[in-house]
């Protein structure tokens, strides 16, 4: 099952930001999990250091950046911090994604919970450059929050603003999907929630393959979860024909789901052929958070 003992948020204290920190102060209440919320100051964002006319100027304009970069953490953690949750404040100097692995690395995280501002298209870059490569190279699951379609905040839950009410796990049914589904049912188990999964047929041959392929698939989802654990969880199981990427979005926003769960082949493995596919569009143009598992 999932264990969530230590979870990095990077936060650049945009829209996006907020939302990933509300997920992450969720996660980390739920899993009594230690949280570090990091901010990353680059110096390609301020071209005027270069200009230093000396050493120690280039060393105090650095210090004065990070400086308020504390200053900026510590008043984001308090606007949106109401609850017992002592976050760590972690201000750092680097590039971005470069800072956020190594971070996560050296503090053993099992989880980074980030916000990418995710427009329209397919362009690669336009899901940030930062986030993917995050995506690319963690070494532990990284749950990608853009601003939810639809509200996750509920009444009744100012100490938990985050409502995991549906949660999807999508699976092609290869080794890799499968070491996914675990923290889909600890999520599942922890929030209450209800839990659907999915798999998506691809060129079926004709109308008459279609109930077959349909069928076996279902069967194939029923034994994914056995009954013991289907006695204490609410499960559902759907089959789909179409395009992956685009059936589990469709399904998402039919359902309102409130997070997709996905294995995704993380460091050397993933490149732009497998990652462009399903789970940056995925990501990129579906309803929800995707909480995407290195395998």
């Amino acid at each position: 099952m999932l264990e969530l003992r230590r979870i990095v948020c990077p936060v650049d204290f945009s829209e996006f930001s907020v939302s990933a920190y509300r997920y992450a102060l969720s996660l980390a209440r739920h899993y009594r999990a230690k949280l570090f919320v990091q901010h990353i100051v680059e110096l390609g964002h301020h071209p005027s250091v270069y200009y230093a006319p000396s050493a120690d100027s280039f060393d105090e304009f650095c210090r004065g950046l990070s400086e308020k970069g504390k200053e900026q953490l510590k008043a984001f953690v308090k606007q949106y911090t109401h609850e017992e949750i002592e976050p760590e404040c972690v201000v750092q100097q680097g590039e971005t994604s470069d800072a956020i692995l190594s971070f996560a690395d050296a503090q053993k995280a099992d989880m980074i919970v980030m916000g990418t501002h995710g427009r329209r298209g397919f362009d690669r870059l336009m899901l940030g450059s930062a986030t993917e490569r995050v995506l690319r190279k963690a070494s532990c699951p990284v749950l990608v929050v853009r601003k939810p379609a639809h509200d996750f905040a509920g009444p009744g839950h100012e100490r938990d603003p985050v409502r995991l009410g549906r949660i999807l796990f999508c699976t092609d049914f290869s080794e890799h999907s499968r070491r996914a589904l675990d923290p889909a049912l600890s999520l599942t188990e922890e929030y209450n929630a209800e839990l659907t999964l999915l798999h998506v047929l691809e060129d079926i041959p004709g109308p008459s393959e279609t109930a077959e392929a349909r069928a076996t698939a279902m069967e194939r989802l029923e034994k994914l979860i056995s009954p013991e654990v289907r006695k204490t969880l609410r499960v559902k199981t759907e089959a789909r024909i179409g395009k992956p990427y685009q059936e589990i979005i469709r399904l998402a926003l039919d359902t309102q789901t409130d997070m997709v769960i996905m294995a995704v082949r993380g460091r050397g493995a993933l490149d732009l052929a497998v990652f462009g596919s399903t789970t940056y569009r995925v990501i990129q143009l579906g309803p929800c958070p995707v909480l995407a598992v290195q395998v």
